[in-house]
């Protein structure tokens, strides 16, 4: 009987977990679900005989290794600073791992070592990044088979609640890890545009925003993800000058979180005492240099930050509950982890509500060899999917399906790939997308022809 572990139960967890149970009815395999918090993990597999829930701590060295020697493949599900750590073990027992999590720097290094015990590491197989590398690397691969030549790159992901009433002022809803969404960006930015390499920190990231038009949406807001140029080597896009990834927000979140940041709130580094008996005014004037000026709390954190005290964005702020004397009661110890409760609580999916996520490619093509007789050409690719009020959001559904077809495609032997991976092999892409769009998720792709390609 095959093994399946997946470590993490979170947000993101439930489509990957019900689907990997129903393959394990058909296929003979079992499904072990792993995480700190036993009650959530015995949830998700909700009484199936072919699942088991377990406490797992990943920091104890013991059960990390035993555990992992125990399965055929790990779903690696668990926060980004655990990724090596899993990998680590996984080519140490010779097992294959998948997280939907990107490859860093300590993976990629663990790549001579899995080639060598013929272990697979797939990492960044879920939605972004996940669906849009695999629906990119689609798109790069017919171009080039017809003898064109991507000269601008420019790609969007996102999830936001679906485009309905709206859910609160900053229209943004929690559906996947909230540390995640409060540290967003803190690695910074770093793109190609027009030839040009742009270079963003941390403090400037969500204030270079710019308008994106989405089929069948409207106007949202675009700020840079991470580094875009290390998929430019990895798409083999050496003529492309421009290469850009973003994330899409309705307008003003950005401007919104650009203050949270400016504040200090989403620091990770400095232990705040007695966190949990903090109010967020308290954790926000501790935030403050001790020579503003302000009558109270709102004022001074406006003079702070340059903003108008009655202005919009403030607005959003003291909705928040920035300026609550309420005690956080949080469990942390950082102001990160103050505004990592704060979020779960304000920013949650409300009842009957659902989510949506959007993926949007946008590429100007060249096809220089005049025996083509085709004009430069701009390819709109788009990908929209839905939640299910008061059932799976779009964002479980996105993130964990991918991951759970490629544990499946391990199984079965049909992927056979080793060494450290993100799914831009036609091996990978070719029959998750398939299968995805077996289950109804697709891309509406257009062509225009044009002569130049704005983000």
């Amino acid at each position: 009987m095959k093994q399946i572990l997946v470590l993490g139960a979170g947000k993101s967890s439930p489509s990957l977990i019900r689907y990997l149970l129903e393959q394990a009815h058909a296929r003979d395999w079992f499904v072990t679900v792993g995480d700190l918090d036993r009650e959530l993990a015995e949830r998700r597999i909700d009484g199936d005989e072919r699942g088991a829930a377990i406490r797992f701590d990943v920091t104890d060295p013991s059960q990390l290794q035993r555990r992992i020697s125990d399965a055929d493949v790990v779903v690696n599900f668990l926060a980004p600073r655990f990724q090596h750590l899993v990998a680590y073990e996984c080519v140490q027992q010779r097992v294959h791992m998948v997280s939907a999590s990107y490859r860093n720097q300590a993976i990629r290094e663990l790549d001579p070592i899995a080639k060598r015990e013929r272990v697979l590491l797939l990492n960044e197989v879920g939605l972004d990044p996940g669906i849009d590398l695999m629906s990119s690397a689609e798109i790069i691969d017919r171009v080039r088979a017809d003898g064109g030549v991507i000269r601008k790159f420019v790609s969007y992901g996102s999830g936001l609640p679906a485009p309905e009433p709206v859910p609160n002022p900053l229209r943004y809803v929690i559906t996947w890890n909230p540390y995640n969404v409060v540290m967003a960006g803190a690695s910074g930015a770093q793109y190609l545009e027009d030839g040009k390499i742009k270079i963003l920190p941390y403090h400037q990231v969500f204030g270079q925003t710019w308008a994106v038009e989405v089929d069948g949406i409207g106007t949202l807001e675009a700020y840079p993800n991470r580094d875009s140029l290390a998929y430019r080597d990895q798409f083999g896009l050496d003529h492309a000058v421009t290469m850009i990834r973003g994330t899409l927000r309705y307008p003003a979140y950005a401007e919104t979180w650009q203050q949270v940041i400016n504040l200090g709130l989403t620091n990770d580094e400095l232990t705040i005492p007695s966190l949990k008996d903090r109010s967020m005014a308290e954790i926000v004037e501790m935030c403050l240099p001790h020579h503003v000026n302000g009558a109270d709390i709102r004022q001074r954190a406006a003079n702070y930050l340059r903003i108008s005290p009655t202005g919009s964005t403030m607005d959003r702020l003291a909705w928040l509950g920035l300026f609550s004397d309420e005690r956080t009661g949080c469990s942390g110890r950082t102001a990160a982890d103050a505004m990592v409760a704060l979020l779960v609580n304000k920013l949650a999916l409300p009842p009957g509500g659902r989510d949506m996520v959007i993926i949007v490619h946008k590429m100007l093509v060249d096809y220089p060899d005049a025996a083509t007789a085709r004009p430069t050409e701009k390819i709109i690719s788009t990908f929209i999917e839905y939640g299910d009020p008061d059932g799976e959001t779009a964002m479980s559904k996105t993130v964990g399906l991918p991951a759970a077809i490629a544990v499946k495609l391990i199984l079965t032997g049909e992927l056979t790939l080793t060494g450290s991976r993100i799914p831009v092999q036609e091996e990978v892409y070719r029959p998750v997308l398939r299968e995805l769009g077996e289950l109804g998720m697709t891309f509406a792709e257009r062509t225009e022809h044009v002569d130049t390609l704005k983000k």
